[in-house]
Protein backbone atom coordinates (compact mmCIF):
# COMPACT_ATOMS: atom_id res chain seq x y z
CA UNK A 1 0.00 0.00 0.00
CA UNK A 2 2.92 2.29 1.19
CA UNK A 3 4.54 2.06 -2.21
CA UNK A 4 1.24 2.88 -4.38
CA UNK A 5 0.89 6.18 -2.60
CA UNK A 6 4.27 6.99 -3.71
CA UNK A 7 3.34 6.33 -6.78
CA UNK A 8 -0.25 7.65 -6.97
CA UNK A 9 1.87 11.02 -4.95
CA UNK A 10 4.83 10.81 -8.11
CA UNK A 11 1.55 11.01 -10.76
CA UNK A 12 -0.12 13.92 -9.37
CA UNK A 13 2.88 16.04 -8.99
CA UNK A 14 4.28 15.08 -13.06
CA UNK A 15 1.54 17.34 -13.59
CA UNK A 16 3.24 20.37 -12.81
CA UNK A 17 5.65 19.55 -15.70
CA UNK A 18 2.95 20.71 -17.90
CA UNK A 19 1.49 23.97 -18.87
CA UNK A 20 0.45 26.22 -17.59
CA UNK A 21 3.43 25.07 -14.87
CA UNK A 22 5.90 24.03 -17.37
CA UNK A 23 8.26 23.18 -14.51
CA UNK A 24 10.35 21.44 -17.28
CA UNK A 25 12.22 17.94 -16.71
CA UNK A 26 10.67 16.80 -13.69
CA UNK A 27 9.03 14.14 -14.90
CA UNK A 28 12.25 12.96 -15.59
CA UNK A 29 12.37 12.50 -11.93
CA UNK A 30 9.04 11.42 -11.22
CA UNK A 31 9.33 8.53 -14.12
CA UNK A 32 12.62 7.16 -12.54
CA UNK A 33 10.81 7.29 -9.40
CA UNK A 34 8.45 4.81 -10.30
CA UNK A 35 10.89 3.01 -12.11
CA UNK A 36 13.03 2.59 -9.27
CA UNK A 37 9.12 1.44 -7.29
CA UNK A 38 9.12 -1.08 -10.68
CA UNK A 39 12.82 -2.32 -9.99
CA UNK A 40 11.87 -3.48 -6.66
CA UNK A 41 8.40 -4.83 -6.79
CA UNK A 42 8.96 -8.46 -6.06
CA UNK A 43 5.86 -9.48 -8.83
CA UNK A 44 4.62 -7.82 -12.13
CA UNK A 45 1.37 -7.75 -10.47
CA UNK A 46 2.41 -5.45 -7.76
CA UNK A 47 4.31 -3.56 -10.58
CA UNK A 48 1.19 -2.72 -11.82
CA UNK A 49 -0.98 -2.01 -9.23
CA UNK A 50 1.84 0.62 -8.94
CA UNK A 51 1.48 1.80 -12.51
CA UNK A 52 -2.41 2.02 -12.06
CA UNK A 53 -2.00 4.33 -8.55
CA UNK A 54 0.85 6.60 -10.73
CA UNK A 55 -1.64 7.05 -13.45
CA UNK A 56 -4.53 7.66 -11.60
CA UNK A 57 -2.76 10.88 -9.80
CA UNK A 58 -1.68 11.70 -13.10
CA UNK A 59 -4.30 12.13 -14.58
CA UNK A 60 -6.63 12.22 -11.60
CA UNK A 61 -5.18 15.77 -11.51
CA UNK A 62 -3.81 16.24 -15.24
CA UNK A 63 -7.84 15.87 -16.54
CA UNK A 64 -9.79 17.45 -13.68
CA UNK A 65 -11.04 20.54 -15.50
CA UNK A 66 -13.19 17.62 -17.07
CA UNK A 67 -15.25 18.12 -14.48
CA UNK A 68 -15.91 22.02 -15.62
CA UNK A 69 -17.67 20.51 -19.02
CA UNK A 70 -19.44 17.74 -17.47
CA UNK A 71 -20.78 19.53 -14.92
CA UNK A 72 -20.96 23.40 -14.87
CA UNK A 73 -21.78 23.68 -18.67
CA UNK A 74 -23.20 19.97 -19.45
CA UNK A 75 -25.45 19.86 -16.59
CA UNK A 76 -24.23 16.29 -15.16
CA UNK A 77 -25.18 16.28 -11.31
CA UNK A 78 -21.87 16.77 -9.69
CA UNK A 79 -21.99 13.00 -8.17
CA UNK A 80 -22.31 11.56 -11.23
CA UNK A 81 -19.51 13.66 -12.95
CA UNK A 82 -17.08 13.27 -10.47
CA UNK A 83 -17.63 9.34 -10.81
CA UNK A 84 -17.80 9.42 -14.81
CA UNK A 85 -13.95 11.37 -14.45
CA UNK A 86 -12.81 8.79 -12.23
CA UNK A 87 -13.76 5.84 -14.19
CA UNK A 88 -12.30 7.90 -17.36
CA UNK A 89 -9.16 8.33 -15.08
CA UNK A 90 -9.27 4.49 -14.25
CA UNK A 91 -9.26 3.31 -17.73
CA UNK A 92 -6.65 5.53 -18.41
CA UNK A 93 -4.70 4.36 -15.78
CA UNK A 94 -4.26 0.81 -17.43
CA UNK A 95 -1.82 1.66 -19.71
CA UNK A 96 1.01 2.77 -17.34
CA UNK A 97 -0.01 -0.34 -15.65
CA UNK A 98 0.20 -2.61 -18.11
CA UNK A 99 3.64 -1.19 -18.86
CA UNK A 100 4.35 -1.72 -15.03
CA UNK A 101 3.28 -5.41 -15.92
CA UNK A 102 5.04 -5.93 -18.78
CA UNK A 103 8.20 -4.73 -16.91
CA UNK A 104 8.11 -6.82 -13.97
CA UNK A 105 7.18 -9.79 -16.35
CA UNK A 106 10.25 -9.37 -18.59
CA UNK A 107 13.08 -7.93 -16.62
CA UNK A 108 16.23 -9.50 -15.95
CA UNK A 109 18.71 -9.46 -13.26
CA UNK A 110 20.63 -6.26 -15.17
CA UNK A 111 19.65 -3.17 -13.67
CA UNK A 112 20.94 -0.68 -16.82
CA UNK A 113 18.93 -3.08 -19.46
CA UNK A 114 15.66 -2.97 -16.97
CA UNK A 115 15.44 0.80 -16.25
CA UNK A 116 16.96 2.38 -19.45
CA UNK A 117 15.39 -0.24 -22.11
CA UNK A 118 13.44 -2.12 -20.86
CA UNK A 119 10.97 0.30 -19.22
CA UNK A 120 10.95 3.25 -21.97
CA UNK A 121 10.23 0.83 -24.26
CA UNK A 122 6.89 -0.44 -22.64
CA UNK A 123 6.22 2.96 -21.47
CA UNK A 124 6.04 4.37 -24.86
CA UNK A 125 4.47 1.66 -26.61
CA UNK A 126 1.62 1.80 -23.79
CA UNK A 127 1.69 5.58 -24.14
CA UNK A 128 1.36 5.24 -27.83
CA UNK A 129 -1.21 2.79 -27.43
CA UNK A 130 -3.47 5.25 -25.33
CA UNK A 131 -3.17 8.01 -28.18
CA UNK A 132 -5.60 5.34 -30.53
CA UNK A 133 -7.76 2.46 -28.60
CA UNK A 134 -10.85 3.53 -28.56
CA UNK A 135 -10.58 6.52 -30.67
CA UNK A 136 -7.83 7.61 -28.25
CA UNK A 137 -6.48 10.43 -25.76
CA UNK A 138 -2.75 11.60 -25.98
CA UNK A 139 -3.50 13.99 -24.02
CA UNK A 140 -0.07 14.30 -21.43
CA UNK A 141 1.48 12.48 -23.40
CA UNK A 142 5.29 13.04 -21.38
CA UNK A 143 6.73 14.22 -24.30
CA UNK A 144 4.23 17.84 -24.20
CA UNK A 145 6.09 18.85 -20.84
CA UNK A 146 9.32 19.27 -23.01
CA UNK A 147 7.99 22.71 -24.13
CA UNK A 148 9.31 24.86 -24.37
CA UNK A 149 12.78 24.84 -23.61
CA UNK A 150 13.73 21.34 -23.03
CA UNK A 151 17.19 19.92 -24.52
CA UNK A 152 15.42 17.54 -26.17
CA UNK A 153 13.54 19.30 -28.56
CA UNK A 154 15.16 18.59 -31.15
CA UNK A 155 13.67 15.61 -31.47
CA UNK A 156 10.51 16.13 -32.10
CA UNK A 157 10.42 16.86 -35.72
CA UNK A 158 12.31 13.58 -36.02
CA UNK A 159 10.18 11.23 -33.85
CA UNK A 160 7.87 13.67 -32.81
CA UNK A 161 6.10 13.51 -29.36
CA UNK A 162 6.15 9.56 -28.29
CA UNK A 163 9.96 10.09 -29.58
CA UNK A 164 10.05 13.06 -26.57
CA UNK A 165 8.48 10.25 -24.12
CA UNK A 166 11.37 7.63 -25.01
CA UNK A 167 14.10 9.90 -24.56
CA UNK A 168 12.12 11.54 -21.31
CA UNK A 169 12.02 7.46 -19.97
CA UNK A 170 15.44 6.98 -20.65
CA UNK A 171 17.05 9.96 -18.83
CA UNK A 172 14.38 8.46 -16.16
CA UNK A 173 16.12 4.85 -16.42
CA UNK A 174 19.57 6.34 -16.14
CA UNK A 175 18.62 8.56 -13.34
CA UNK A 176 17.00 5.28 -11.45
CA UNK A 177 20.04 3.22 -12.50
CA UNK A 178 22.33 5.79 -11.02
CA UNK A 179 20.78 5.42 -7.65
CA UNK A 180 19.89 1.51 -7.96
CA UNK A 181 23.72 0.47 -9.73
CA UNK A 182 24.70 -2.97 -10.78
CA UNK A 183 26.24 -5.54 -8.41
CA UNK A 184 30.21 -5.96 -7.81
CA UNK A 185 32.41 -4.32 -10.83
CA UNK A 186 29.63 -4.51 -13.11
CA UNK A 187 29.22 -0.59 -12.25
CA UNK A 188 32.29 0.47 -13.32
CA UNK A 189 32.98 -1.76 -16.73
CA UNK A 190 28.89 -0.09 -17.82
CA UNK A 191 29.38 3.20 -18.27
CA UNK A 192 26.75 2.66 -21.27
CA UNK A 193 23.88 4.03 -19.67
CA UNK A 194 25.72 7.87 -18.67
CA UNK A 195 26.90 7.38 -22.49
CA UNK A 196 23.45 7.21 -23.72
CA UNK A 197 22.46 9.94 -21.62
CA UNK A 198 24.66 12.11 -22.97
CA UNK A 199 24.08 11.20 -26.52
CA UNK A 200 20.22 12.08 -26.24
CA UNK A 201 21.20 15.62 -24.94
CA UNK A 202 23.78 16.63 -26.88
CA UNK A 203 21.55 14.98 -30.09
CA UNK A 204 18.57 17.14 -29.16
CA UNK A 205 20.62 19.90 -28.76
CA UNK A 206 22.36 19.58 -32.28
CA UNK A 207 19.06 18.84 -34.08
CA UNK A 208 17.56 22.03 -32.72
CA UNK A 209 19.57 23.86 -35.14
CA UNK A 210 18.49 22.19 -38.11
CA UNK A 211 15.86 24.11 -40.69
CA UNK A 212 13.28 21.37 -41.83
CA UNK A 213 11.23 23.73 -43.65
CA UNK A 214 12.17 26.64 -46.00
CA UNK A 215 9.87 29.65 -46.11
CA UNK A 216 7.55 30.19 -49.36
CA UNK A 217 5.36 33.30 -50.70
CA UNK A 218 5.04 36.49 -49.38
CA UNK A 219 4.96 37.04 -45.48
CA UNK A 220 1.38 36.94 -44.92
CA UNK A 221 -0.47 39.24 -42.36
CA UNK A 222 -3.20 37.72 -40.34
CA UNK A 223 -5.73 38.53 -37.56
CA UNK A 224 -6.99 36.34 -34.74
CA UNK A 225 -10.48 36.83 -33.22
CA UNK A 226 -11.18 36.18 -29.84
CA UNK A 227 -14.81 36.69 -29.01
CA UNK A 228 -14.60 35.96 -25.16
CA UNK A 229 -17.73 34.40 -25.40
CA UNK A 230 -19.10 32.63 -22.32
CA UNK A 231 -20.03 29.28 -22.66
CA UNK A 232 -23.69 29.55 -20.94
CA UNK A 233 -24.32 32.35 -23.36
CA UNK A 234 -22.87 30.94 -26.61
CA UNK A 235 -26.14 28.58 -27.31
CA UNK A 236 -28.72 30.91 -25.61
CA UNK A 237 -30.72 32.19 -28.62
CA UNK A 238 -30.41 35.64 -26.31
CA UNK A 239 -27.02 36.14 -26.99
CA UNK A 240 -27.04 35.42 -31.00
CA UNK A 241 -27.00 38.62 -32.08
CA UNK A 242 -24.40 40.03 -29.52
CA UNK A 243 -21.90 37.47 -30.57
CA UNK A 244 -22.20 37.84 -34.19
CA UNK A 245 -21.69 41.82 -33.97
CA UNK A 246 -18.81 40.62 -31.47
CA UNK A 247 -17.02 38.55 -34.74
CA UNK A 248 -18.58 40.93 -37.35
CA UNK A 249 -16.70 44.27 -35.50
CA UNK A 250 -13.82 42.68 -34.82
CA UNK A 251 -13.15 41.78 -38.23
CA UNK A 252 -14.11 44.89 -39.67
CA UNK A 253 -11.48 46.28 -37.70
CA UNK A 254 -8.85 44.70 -39.63
CA UNK A 255 -6.68 44.89 -42.69
CA UNK A 256 -5.37 41.29 -42.07
CA UNK A 257 -5.16 39.71 -45.63
CA UNK A 258 -6.41 36.32 -43.44
CA UNK A 259 -8.77 37.07 -40.62
CA UNK A 260 -9.46 33.40 -38.42
CA UNK A 261 -12.77 33.16 -36.07
CA UNK A 262 -12.90 30.48 -33.61
CA UNK A 263 -14.52 27.30 -33.17
CA UNK A 264 -18.39 27.66 -33.80
CA UNK A 265 -18.47 31.46 -33.97
CA UNK A 266 -21.21 31.49 -35.39
CA UNK A 267 -23.15 28.77 -32.85
CA UNK A 268 -25.83 27.96 -35.41
CA UNK A 269 -25.94 26.38 -39.08
CA UNK A 270 -24.28 27.99 -42.02
CA UNK A 271 -27.87 28.27 -43.43
CA UNK A 272 -29.31 29.80 -40.41
CA UNK A 273 -26.76 32.67 -40.30
CA UNK A 274 -28.36 36.11 -41.33
CA UNK A 275 -27.49 36.55 -44.69
CA UNK A 276 -26.51 40.36 -43.87
CA UNK A 277 -23.83 38.70 -41.60
CA UNK A 278 -22.45 36.98 -43.89
CA UNK A 279 -22.60 39.67 -46.71
CA UNK A 280 -21.05 42.42 -44.79
CA UNK A 281 -18.25 39.75 -43.97
CA UNK A 282 -17.41 38.80 -46.91
CA UNK A 283 -17.55 42.17 -48.43
CA UNK A 284 -15.33 43.48 -45.84
CA UNK A 285 -12.85 40.79 -47.29
CA UNK A 286 -13.09 41.25 -50.59
CA UNK A 287 -12.44 45.03 -50.23
CA UNK A 288 -9.38 44.52 -48.20
CA UNK A 289 -8.00 41.50 -50.43
CA UNK A 290 -8.50 38.93 -48.05
CA UNK A 291 -9.79 35.94 -47.04
CA UNK A 292 -12.38 35.45 -43.79
CA UNK A 293 -11.83 31.71 -42.37
CA UNK A 294 -15.59 31.89 -40.34
CA UNK A 295 -16.20 28.45 -37.60
CA UNK A 296 -19.77 27.52 -37.80
CA UNK A 297 -21.78 24.63 -37.93
CA UNK A 298 -23.29 23.10 -41.62
CA UNK A 299 -25.50 20.42 -42.63
CA UNK A 300 -25.20 17.83 -45.15
CA UNK A 301 -28.35 18.19 -47.58
CA UNK A 302 -27.92 14.41 -48.60
CA UNK A 303 -26.91 12.56 -44.78
CA UNK A 304 -28.78 15.33 -43.08
CA UNK A 305 -25.46 14.91 -40.59
CA UNK A 306 -24.55 17.74 -39.02
CA UNK A 307 -20.61 19.33 -39.21
CA UNK A 308 -18.28 21.29 -37.31
CA UNK A 309 -16.89 23.50 -40.06
CA UNK A 310 -15.10 26.14 -40.88
CA UNK A 311 -16.09 27.78 -44.35
CA UNK A 312 -13.92 30.46 -45.93
CA UNK A 313 -15.39 33.75 -47.60
CA UNK A 314 -13.49 36.38 -49.44
CA UNK A 315 -11.34 36.69 -53.01
CA UNK A 316 -10.60 32.83 -52.79
CA UNK A 317 -13.43 30.42 -54.03
CA UNK A 318 -15.75 29.55 -51.10
CA UNK A 319 -13.99 26.33 -49.51
CA UNK A 320 -14.85 24.48 -46.33
CA UNK A 321 -13.28 21.89 -43.81
CA UNK A 322 -15.42 19.44 -41.72
CA UNK A 323 -14.11 18.19 -38.31
CA UNK A 324 -13.09 14.60 -38.62
CA UNK A 325 -12.18 13.14 -35.54
CA UNK A 326 -15.33 13.75 -33.18
CA UNK A 327 -15.08 14.18 -29.15
CA UNK A 328 -16.74 10.73 -27.82
CA UNK A 329 -19.54 11.68 -25.59
CA UNK A 330 -19.26 15.26 -26.47
CA UNK A 331 -19.99 15.39 -30.15
CA UNK A 332 -20.39 11.55 -30.98
CA UNK A 333 -22.27 9.11 -28.78
CA UNK A 334 -20.22 6.01 -29.06
CA UNK A 335 -22.78 2.64 -29.10
CA UNK A 336 -25.53 4.89 -29.71
CA UNK A 337 -28.01 2.29 -28.88
CA UNK A 338 -26.97 1.73 -25.53
CA UNK A 339 -25.32 5.10 -24.18
CA UNK A 340 -27.77 7.17 -25.89
CA UNK A 341 -29.81 7.67 -22.59
CA UNK A 342 -26.49 9.58 -21.74
CA UNK A 343 -27.18 12.44 -23.71
CA UNK A 344 -31.16 12.44 -23.30
CA UNK A 345 -30.88 12.30 -19.42
CA UNK A 346 -27.93 12.77 -18.35
CA UNK A 347 -25.86 15.65 -20.21
CA UNK A 348 -27.12 18.95 -22.59
CA UNK A 349 -24.74 19.44 -25.28
CA UNK A 350 -25.62 21.42 -27.99
CA UNK A 351 -25.77 19.83 -31.55
CA UNK A 352 -24.28 16.38 -29.92
CA UNK A 353 -24.24 13.71 -32.38
CA UNK A 354 -22.51 15.09 -35.28
CA UNK A 355 -21.12 13.89 -38.33
CA UNK A 356 -17.61 13.14 -39.59
CA UNK A 357 -16.33 14.85 -42.24
CA UNK A 358 -13.96 12.87 -44.86
CA UNK A 359 -10.37 11.90 -44.48
CA UNK A 360 -9.78 12.77 -48.24
CA UNK A 361 -9.87 16.85 -47.51
CA UNK A 362 -7.11 19.35 -48.73
CA UNK A 363 -5.83 22.38 -47.60
CA UNK A 364 -8.03 25.41 -48.32
CA UNK A 365 -6.17 27.37 -50.95
CA UNK A 366 -6.58 31.27 -49.24
CA UNK A 367 -4.28 34.29 -49.35
CA UNK A 368 -2.03 32.47 -51.69
CA UNK A 369 -1.09 29.83 -49.03
CA UNK A 370 -2.52 26.33 -48.64
CA UNK A 371 -3.94 26.48 -45.01
CA UNK A 372 -4.76 23.03 -43.11
CA UNK A 373 -7.50 23.49 -40.72
CA UNK A 374 -8.04 21.47 -37.51
CA UNK A 375 -10.78 22.06 -34.83
CA UNK A 376 -10.31 22.14 -31.34
CA UNK A 377 -9.66 18.37 -30.26
CA UNK A 378 -7.91 17.39 -33.54
CA UNK A 379 -4.62 18.94 -32.85
CA UNK A 380 -3.72 16.10 -30.04
CA UNK A 381 -3.50 13.58 -33.09
CA UNK A 382 -0.31 14.25 -34.51
CA UNK A 383 -0.50 11.21 -37.42
CA UNK A 384 -4.00 13.16 -38.19
CA UNK A 385 -2.38 16.33 -38.86
CA UNK A 386 0.11 15.38 -41.02
CA UNK A 387 -2.33 13.65 -43.43
CA UNK A 388 -1.99 17.35 -45.35
CA UNK A 389 1.51 17.74 -45.11
CA UNK A 390 3.93 18.77 -47.25
CA UNK A 391 0.83 20.12 -48.94
CA UNK A 392 0.35 22.81 -46.44
CA UNK A 393 2.24 25.29 -45.94
CA UNK A 394 0.52 27.04 -43.23
CA UNK A 395 -1.97 25.33 -39.79
CA UNK A 396 -4.92 26.65 -38.14
CA UNK A 397 -6.78 25.13 -35.14
CA UNK A 398 -9.45 27.03 -34.09
CA UNK A 399 -11.19 25.83 -30.85
CA UNK A 400 -13.55 26.46 -28.06
CA UNK A 401 -12.07 25.94 -24.59
CA UNK A 402 -14.25 27.92 -22.96
CA UNK A 403 -16.29 24.50 -21.87
CA UNK A 404 -13.52 23.85 -19.26
CA UNK A 405 -13.73 27.55 -17.55
CA UNK A 406 -10.75 28.68 -15.80
CA UNK A 407 -8.85 25.39 -15.37
CA UNK A 408 -5.48 24.68 -16.47
CA UNK A 409 -7.25 22.65 -19.77
CA UNK A 410 -6.45 25.74 -22.47
CA UNK A 411 -2.56 26.44 -21.41
CA UNK A 412 -2.09 22.45 -21.61
CA UNK A 413 -4.21 22.45 -25.44
CA UNK A 414 -2.22 25.20 -26.42
CA UNK A 415 1.04 22.97 -25.93
CA UNK A 416 -0.28 20.26 -27.39
CA UNK A 417 -0.53 22.80 -30.10
CA UNK A 418 3.17 24.19 -29.88
CA UNK A 419 4.30 20.58 -30.53
CA UNK A 420 2.25 20.19 -33.72
CA UNK A 421 4.33 22.95 -35.40
CA UNK A 422 7.74 21.39 -33.78
CA UNK A 423 6.34 18.63 -35.01
CA UNK A 424 6.02 19.49 -38.94
CA UNK A 425 8.20 22.50 -38.97
CA UNK A 426 4.87 24.87 -39.67
CA UNK A 427 3.40 28.05 -37.94
CA UNK A 428 0.63 27.21 -36.41
CA UNK A 429 -2.12 29.94 -35.85
CA UNK A 430 -4.75 29.60 -33.09
CA UNK A 431 -8.18 31.60 -32.60
CA UNK A 432 -9.88 30.51 -29.57
CA UNK A 433 -13.24 31.72 -28.54
CA UNK A 434 -11.64 32.28 -25.05
CA UNK A 435 -8.27 32.08 -25.28
CA UNK A 436 -5.56 30.78 -25.78
CA UNK A 437 -5.35 32.67 -29.24
CA UNK A 438 -1.27 32.27 -30.17
CA UNK A 439 0.94 32.63 -32.99
CA UNK A 440 3.13 29.81 -33.23
CA UNK A 441 6.40 29.71 -35.09
CA UNK A 442 7.75 27.02 -36.80
CA UNK A 443 10.20 26.01 -33.62
CA UNK A 444 7.02 25.03 -31.22
CA UNK A 445 7.49 28.58 -29.84
CA UNK A 446 4.86 31.07 -28.72
CA UNK A 447 5.53 34.12 -30.70
CA UNK A 448 2.42 36.25 -29.65
CA UNK A 449 -0.43 35.67 -27.38
CA UNK A 450 -3.86 37.30 -26.05
CA UNK A 451 -5.08 37.88 -22.66
CA UNK A 452 -7.10 35.06 -21.52
CA UNK A 453 -10.96 35.92 -21.31
CA UNK A 454 -10.90 38.74 -22.93
CA UNK A 455 -12.50 40.48 -26.28
CA UNK A 456 -9.58 41.07 -28.12
CA UNK A 457 -7.96 40.79 -32.14
CA UNK A 458 -4.35 39.30 -32.30
CA UNK A 459 -2.13 40.48 -35.33
CA UNK A 460 0.82 39.32 -36.88
CA UNK A 461 2.80 38.87 -40.08
CA UNK A 462 3.66 35.71 -40.93
CA UNK A 463 5.50 32.99 -43.18
CA UNK A 464 4.27 30.28 -44.91
CA UNK A 465 6.63 27.33 -45.43
CA UNK A 466 7.40 23.90 -47.45
CA UNK A 467 9.25 20.83 -46.80
CA UNK A 468 9.04 17.82 -44.98
CA UNK A 469 10.55 16.67 -41.59
CA UNK A 470 10.83 13.04 -40.63
CA UNK A 471 7.78 12.66 -38.58
CA UNK A 472 6.06 14.10 -41.52
CA UNK A 473 7.37 11.02 -43.87
CA UNK A 474 7.75 8.50 -41.48
CA UNK A 475 4.28 9.45 -38.80
CA UNK A 476 4.55 7.84 -35.29
CA UNK A 477 5.94 4.26 -37.14
CA UNK A 478 9.65 5.40 -36.73
CA UNK A 479 9.60 5.83 -32.73
CA UNK A 480 6.91 2.63 -32.36
CA UNK A 481 9.71 0.50 -33.80
CA UNK A 482 12.55 1.79 -31.98
CA UNK A 483 10.37 1.42 -28.82
CA UNK A 484 9.90 -2.54 -30.45
CA UNK A 485 13.47 -3.04 -31.07
CA UNK A 486 14.44 -2.03 -27.58
CA UNK A 487 11.98 -4.01 -26.22
CA UNK A 488 13.43 -7.08 -28.58
CA UNK A 489 16.85 -5.67 -27.68
CA UNK A 490 16.38 -6.04 -23.60
CA UNK A 491 14.43 -9.73 -23.81
CA UNK A 492 17.72 -11.00 -26.05
CA UNK A 493 20.10 -9.26 -23.97
CA UNK A 494 18.94 -11.01 -20.83
CA UNK A 495 18.63 -14.28 -22.09
CA UNK A 496 22.19 -14.44 -23.73
CA UNK A 497 23.20 -13.42 -20.02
Amino acid sequence: MLTRLVAFGLGGASVVAFAPFSFTGFTWLTLAGLFLLWCFAPTPRLAAWQGFAFGLGFFGVGVSWLFVALHQFGGMPAVLAVLAIALFCAFLALFPAAAGYAFGRWRGRHAAINLVVLAPAVWTLCEWSRGWIFTGFPWLSLGYAELPASPLLGLAPLLGVYGLSLAVGVIAGVLAWLIVGEPGPRRRALPAPLVALLALLSSGVALRGVEWSEPTGEPLRVALLQGNIAQNEKFDGREFRRTLETYLRLARESDARLIITPESAVPALLDDAPPLFLELLEEHARKQGADVLLGVFSQDPLTRAFHNSVFSFGVSPTQSYQKVHLVPFGESIPLKPLLGWVFQHLLSIPIDDQGRGSTRQRPLAVAGQRVAVNICYEDVFGEEIIRLLPEATLLVNVTNDAWYGRSIAARQHNQIAQMRALETARVLLRATNTGVTTVIDAHGQVLSSLPEFTVGRLEATVQGRRGSTPYVFWGNWLVVSLAVLLLLGARFAHRSK
